[in-house]
């Protein structure tokens, strides 16, 4: 892949990073748990679990937004560490965001046939994070359609090195 089409993602990814990272730290700047009991009253661990998942996806955000930052400021470019940073943010955010490791939700895949949202929660949740993770999805769905070519790409690359 072409040093400019890369550079071009990799902006496009930077876009996306910073507008998730600002979505997510304003809920979490905003809301406790507390909040989220009075607005809709589950289970006190649950929230927990949310919030947690939110919190590190909102890390890999900012990691990954700095990485892009970095790259696309050096120069030469870099196509190698760019196309190995953002395999690093499929995996981290994208896939984080879709199916995150401590269960806090799972991503329906069937929804996304029939252009509802795919992101599903065990419980009920406050109305105020639904709309955030919807606000969030088709973006995530987008980017996730954009760099599923750096994962099979990157492994392919890993394999061939051995």
């Amino acid at each position: 892949m072409g040093n400019a089409l890369v550079k071009t993602q990799l902006n496009d990814v930077k876009e996306f990073l910073a507008n998730t990272s600002l979505k997510l730290e304003n809920y979490l700047n905003e809301t406790t748990i507390v909040q989220m009991q009075r607005e809709k009253e589950s289970d006190l661990n649950y929230y927990k679990i949310i919030l947690s998942n939110l919190r590190k996806l909102l890390v890999y955000s900012e990691e990954g937004l700095e990485a892009c930052s970095v790259i696309l400021q050096s120069e030469p470019f870099q196509k190698a560490t760019a196309e190995k940073t953002l395999y690093r943010i499929f995996h981290q955010c994208i896939e984080e965001f879709f199916s995150p490791k401590n269960d806090a939700w799972y991503e329906n895949s069937r929804s996304a046939y029939t252009g509802k949202n795919s992101i599903k929660f065990y419980k009920e949740i406050p109305e105020n994070l639904q709309v955030l993770i919807k606000g969030l999805e088709g973006e995530f769905q987008r980017i996730r359609e954009e760099l599923e070519f750096y994962e099979t790409d990157y492994r392919t690359k890993m394999i061939q090195s051995k």
